[in-house]
C-alpha cells in the first residue's frame, strides 16, 4: 500500500447504503452485523469518516440499494441469493422505517445521491460513474456496508474503471468476522489501492494535513 495523498477536488466518498435496516436498533439486518459493527465501532467510525470529508471538502456521494417495493424480482429468470433474500424480508423497503436513512446520515445539500443499484456493484445499471466524472473525481474511498458484498463490488469494479480505491476497514461491517477478513485480507489487497483504519483516513484528509502543518509552524516559531 502507498502513502495516498487525497486532493480535495478529486477525492469523492462512497457512502453505501446508510439505511435503518442496517445500522439502526430495529432493523431487519442490523442484529446479524450488530457483532461486527459493535466491535470495529462502525457507527463512530462512519460519523467521523463523512464529518472529516465534508470539513475537507469531499464531494460525499451516496451510493444507496434498491428499496424493495412489491414486485421486485418477480419472474426474474436468475436473481441472485441475495436478492431472493431481499424479496423474502423486503429489505429497505421503500416507504418504511427501514428503507429510511440513518438519522446521523441523511443527505446534505451539495450530496450527491446516485440511482439505486439492483444488486452489489454501485456501478452497474446506475450513474456514478457519470456523476463521478462530472465532478472530476479520480480517487474514491469507500464505507458503509456490507464490507464483502456491496463495499467489495463497488471498489472492485471503481478499480477496473481506472479510479485509485481506498477501503475503511472499520468502517464497515459485515456478518462475521471471517467475512471482514475476507474483504480486507483476502480479497481487499487484489484490486484496493490502499485499505486504512478510519484514524489513518482522516489522518491523509486534506484539512488534517494542513492543520499537522499549522502546527509544526507553530512548534518551529
Amino acid at each position: 500500500m502507498s502513502n495516498p495523498v487525497y486532493r480535495a477536488e478529486r477525492t469523492g466518498l462512497l457512502l453505501v447504503d446508510p439505511y435503518n435496516d442496517f445500522l439502526s436498533e430495529g432493523g431487519k439486518i442490523f442484529p446479524m452485523i450488530n457483532e461486527i459493527a459493535t466491535h470495529v465501532r462502525l457507527l463512530d467510525n462512519l460519523r467521523a469518516t463523512v464529518a472529516a470529508a465534508r470539513k475537507a471538502g469531499i464531494q460525499v456521494f451516496y451510493v444507496p440499494h434498491r428499496r424493495w417495493q412489491p414486485g421486485d424480482y418477480d419472474n426474474w429468470d436468475h436473481p441472485n441469493p441475495t436478492q431472493r433474500l431481499i424479496q423474502k424480508r423486503q429489505s429497505f423497503a421503500k416507504g418504511t422505517w427501514g428503507g429510511e436513512w440513518h438519522p446521523e446520515f441523511v443527505p446534505q445539500e451539495g450530496d450527491i445521491v446516485v440511482a439505486e443499484h439492483w444488486a452489489q456493484s454501485g456501478f452497474a445499471n446506475t450513474d456514478l460513474d457519470f456523476q463521478l466524472k462530472q465532478q472530476g473525481i479520480t480517487h474514491v474511498i469507500a464505507v458503509g456496508l456490507l464490507a464483502n458484498t456491496c463495499i467489495e463490488s463497488t471498489a472492485r469494479f471503481a478499480m477496473e474503471l481506472g479510479y485509485h480505491v481506498t477501503l475503511v476497514r472499520d468502517a464497515t461491517a459485515a456478518f462475521s468476522a471471517d467475512m471482514m477478513r475476507a474483504a480486507h485480507d483476502l480479497n481487499g489487497p487484489t484490486f484496493a489501492h490502499d485499505i486504512l483504519t478510519t484514524d489513518a483516513l482522516i489522518a491523509a484528509l486534506p484539512q488534517a494535513q494542513v492543520a499537522a502543518q499549522d502546527n509544526a509552524q507553530g512548534d518551529a516559531a
